[in-house]
């Protein structure tokens, strides 16, 4: 069934992220703040039975993939309840799920059975003393662990998501690319984004990705990778040339991937946002058990969809033309 859901740039929505907790294991130097804080109550946040009332309402209109983010996911107990919810809800073909890997090493066997199909792991550095900095305290061989309890589960594609920063971890580009060349391992490097951020700050670590195919090219031959994509990546994708996993460029700022855009994201205090960017929200929690209410709100928050972000505006100093969210992407759910 083809979506319904159409906003007013002609774009068709059939993926809903779900934020399922605004809380983290971890303190990501571009997602939260080191201290300082402050988290919903538990008494605000969606609970499980919650969101899958709001799925099995947006499944008719053409929802058909999820992604379970956060904060950090597996911090929420019982996560393995709510995918054995949500997988069995018709007409929703793919779930899955963006992690830190902290815990998935304990975890990957039991979210694979309750139908999680795919994993992202975040992962800015494979040097334990600079992933320890880049996270504030985290253990890079947990997620290494965690990586290798995913494939042993059968997970596929599993993902890796580098957040490329100048002077932080450009300097492991290669490393990552060596990390294809015998796994079926899909690493994607992401731009630096001004999520949340009021100040400049990110723009001296924002770092455009050209630098990653200069030095793909150095060590190896690549090919630009027209294989089955999986879920709803906007990155452009790659091989080296016979090498088992692929490598994606994700633009978020230089080349941003609005015009294509199909997602719709749901926080973990039950608030709709149109885009990743601004600060636009519809609060749908006090409709949750009315189905109608519930799709009439979605279809009024794409009708609010802007056409695009202005990112790259930010990042040259331009005026903007809108308020972008003052929310972490740990608030938001990426």
């Amino acid at each position: 069934m083809e979506s319904k859901l159409m906003d007013p740039f002609g774009r068709i929505h059939d993926y809903l992220r779900i934020s399922v907790t605004d809380r983290c294991n971890l303190r990501c130097v571009y997602c939260m703040p080191e201290e300082g804080m402050q988290f919903e109550p538990t008494e605000r946040i969606l609970s499980y039975e919650e969101i899958t009332s709001i799925v099995k309402a947006l499944a008719p209109l053409g929802i058909r993939k999820l992604r379970l983010t956060g904060g950090e996911p597996l911090v929420r107990k019982g996560l393995d309840q709510l995918i054995a919810m949500l997988s069995a809800i018709p007409g929703i073909e793919d779930i899955a799920l963006t992690t830190n890997g902290i815990y998935l090493a304990a975890y990957a066997d039991l979210l694979k059975a309750a139908g999680l199909n795919r994993v992202n792991i975040s992962l800015d550095s494979l040097k334990p003393e600079r992933f320890a900095s880049i996270t504030r305290g985290g253990k890079v061989q947990r997620v290494l662990d965690g990586i290798k309890a995913s494939q042993q589960a059968g997970f596929h594609p599993i993902k890796l998501n580098v957040v490329l920063m100048k002077g932080v971890n450009d300097d492991e580009v290669e490393d990552f690319l060596r990390m294809t060349l015998d796994d079926r391992i899909d690493i994607r490097f992401i731009e630096y984004m001004p999520i949340g951020d009021s100040g400049d700050g990110w723009r001296s670590g924002y770092l455009p990705l050209e630098q990653v195919l200069e030095t793909c090219g150095a060590s190896w031959n690549y090919e630009k990778s027209c294989g089955e994509v999986y879920g709803n990546g906007p990155a452009d994708s790659y091989r080296i040339v016979g090498a088992a996993g692929t490598f994606g460029l994700i633009h978020p700022v230089s080349s941003h991937f609005c015009g294509n855009c199909n997602r719709l994201r749901l926080t973990a205090d039950g608030n709709i946002k149109p885009c990743l960017y601004w600060s636009d929200e519809f609060n749908v929690r006090p409709l949750v058990g009315d189905d109608k209410a519930v799709q009439d709100l979605f279809y009024k928050a794409l009708g609010a969809k802007p056409e695009t972000h202005d990112m790259l505006k930010a990042l040259n100093g331009q005026q903007i033309d809108g308020t972008p969210t003052l929310r972490h992407m740990s608030q938001i759910g990426g």
